[in-house]
């Protein structure tokens, strides 16, 4: 964690978000489905950068999804990566991501921004 990032002063959770509240007295509320949509794992930012393939055939009108994605999206599990990041299991049964205390951070400003894609 850089110098101009104050620590988490908390942590806290509740089943459709994560509460950071820094040493620096700012809180964030950052929904799972944010941090879903924003997982920073080689995975998920390489399909964010690629534009989906073409298709010829017309959607189904009958699109079928798995059970874990019917569910709402919430967390089976948040557990801290050394001092510095936080792995979460996603009930979509996504585990890959590495959440750096710095790019949570980095999330939550560009919410109270309102510049989060």
């Amino acid at each position: 964690m850089t110098d101009d990032i104050p620590p988490p002063r908390s942590i806290k959770a509740d089943p459709q978000a994560l509460y950071i509240e820094w040493q620096d007295g700012i809180t964030h509320r950052l929904t799972w489905r944010l941090l879903r949509d924003r997982c920073p794992c080689a995975t998920c930012r390489e399909k964010r950068n690629n534009p989906p393939a073409p298709t010829t055939e017309p959607a189904s009108p009958l699109q079928v999804i798995s059970p874990e994605e019917a569910r709402p999206l919430t967390v089976r599990s948040m557990t801290p990566v050394g001092n510095y990041a936080y792995g979460i299991d996603f009930t979509d049964g996504h585990t890959t991501g590495i959440y750096q205390l710095t790019y949570l951070r980095e999330l939550g400003e560009e919410q109270a921004a309102g510049t989060t894609p």
